[in-house]
């Protein structure tokens, strides 16, 4: 009785620390992506730099973490997830001190970098660790904290940043990062059985072993490039991230300038999409661990809501306030969206490629961070600020589409597996 009860317990306390340690782990990487940013006036004034010389300082970032995430799947189904973890927040400690100690322009190029390469395995990390070490019951619980944790550390990083630079100098501030990088370190390391995942390492060499030896591993390592939903998953994250670098980056002047809102009343929308996306991921994770519907049904569903506020805001039908409610709440449906987003992406994904899969579809988040941000800027340097949420709202539509497809896809895909067996 003693012994069956207890299983159960232990189960669910090994998941928890999974998740907890992911979460963790996520978050600081989405902190980390928004580590310098806020500390551009600082840096602007200290070497007389450029805001265009400081904004490429991200675009190279994202541009970095686009090329190293794909590389890094390959590596994650090589070696196991817990070491990539260890050398990405590593990397971040070293980017923070690299940054900390500038003297230029030049290190803080170099310190960009460092953060793009630390930044690139996070994804095909986190989703391999869930996928193979959480049941199929926690799992939808398991997308939400992941989710909910890369919010949060998006929403302390400026606040954090802000408040240790205006306190102790921008140096200081990177110091700090750098030492909590660390921190964050000796919890996954302490931590580290619960992240490690080479028994399925394990298990895919040894069934590549048997079924032709060397080189039939080395072909089938490529072989879900030739899958056309890993590529639809791709599109999916590469035109929703269109929206996200919308809101993201644009959403104060826009509704400065559609609504006449004070900068500082602006500014909040932000912090509102945000907060609602958090609470839109919680409820998200129930959707699909209750199994209300099919995830890319309730892509759909969540996604075109979102859209439709966004587009009733760029009218400025509903008034100064009423917009900028608007805007915040459009963070529910994107929110609501994303667990379901990663269940669809763990079906569409073949046997054994996790980390590859997610690392190649993934990329197309920071693909499109580094094209969407321009675009949307020369639509601002146009005076066509109403286009920042039109445009959002295209890019949730867009990808809703894409989304169904993914879903229709990978049941066929299902369907004839099935009636092949």
């Amino acid at each position: 009785m003693s012994s069956s009860i207890a299983a159960p317990e232990a189960t669910f306390r090994a998941e928890a620390t999974t998740i907890s340690v992911v979460s963790l782990a996520h978050g600081t990487s989405h902190f980390f992506q928004l580590l310098l940013p806020p500390l551009f006036p600082w840096l602007a004034t200290e070497f007389s730099l450029s805001f265009a010389q400081l904004g490429s300082l991200a675009s190279l970032f994202y541009l970095v973490s686009a090329l190293g995430q794909a590389a890094a799947g390959f590596i994650v189904d090589r070696v196991g997830a817990r070491v990539v973890m260890f050398g990405g927040l590593t990397l971040f400690a070293i980017a923070a001190l690299t940054a900390a100690m500038a003297d230029g322009y030049a290190l803080l190029v170099v310190a960009s970098i460092l953060l793009g390469i630390g930044n690139s395995p996070f994804h095909p990390v986190d989703f391999s660790i869930i996928n193979q070490r959480i049941s199929s019951e926690r799992i939808g619980h398991a997308y939400s904290a992941h989710g909910l944790s890369g919010t949060l550390g998006y929403a302390s990083a400026t606040f954090v940043m802000v408040m240790l630079a205006q306190v102790f100098g921008w140096r200081y501030a990177l110091g700090s990062a750098a030492v909590f990088a660390l921190g964050v370190l000796a919890v996954a390391v302490t931590f580290r059985d619960a992240i490690d995942t080479r028994h399925t390492i394990h298990k895919a060499t040894a069934a590549a072993a048997a079924g032709g030896g060397a080189t039939s591993h080395a072909a089938s390592s490529f072989g879900f490039l030739r899958h056309p939903v890993v590529w639809l998953c791709f599109a999916f994250f590469f035109v929703i991230t269109f929206s996200n670098s919308a809101i993201q980056n644009f959403s104060t002047p826009a509704l400065q300038a559609t609504a006449g809102l004070k900068l500082t009343l602006a500014a909040t929308a932000l912090t509102g999409y945000l907060v609602c996306s958090a609470i839109g991921q919680l409820a998200g994770g129930f959707a699909i661990s209750r199994q209300w519907a099919d995830p890319e049904r309730i892509i759909a569903t969540a996604l075109s809501g979102s859209a439709i506020l966004l587009i009733v805001a760029a009218t400025g039908v509903a008034g100064s306030v009423g917009t900028l409610l608007l805007v915040m709440l459009a963070g529910l449906g994107t929110g609501v969206a994303g667990p379901s987003r990663d269940l669809l992406i763990k079906r569409a994904t073949p046997a054994g490629a996790t980390g590859r899969v997610y690392g190649t579809v993934y990329s197309g988040l920071d693909a499109g961070l580094a094209v969407s941000a321009p675009i949307f800027g020369w639509l601002m340097d146009h005076d066509l600020p109403r286009s920042i949420f039109f445009g959002a709202a295209t890019a949730m539509l867009v990808a809703m589409l894409i989304g169904l497809a993914i879903g229709q896809v990978t049941r066929r895909q299902r369907e004839q597996q099935s009636a092949a067996s």
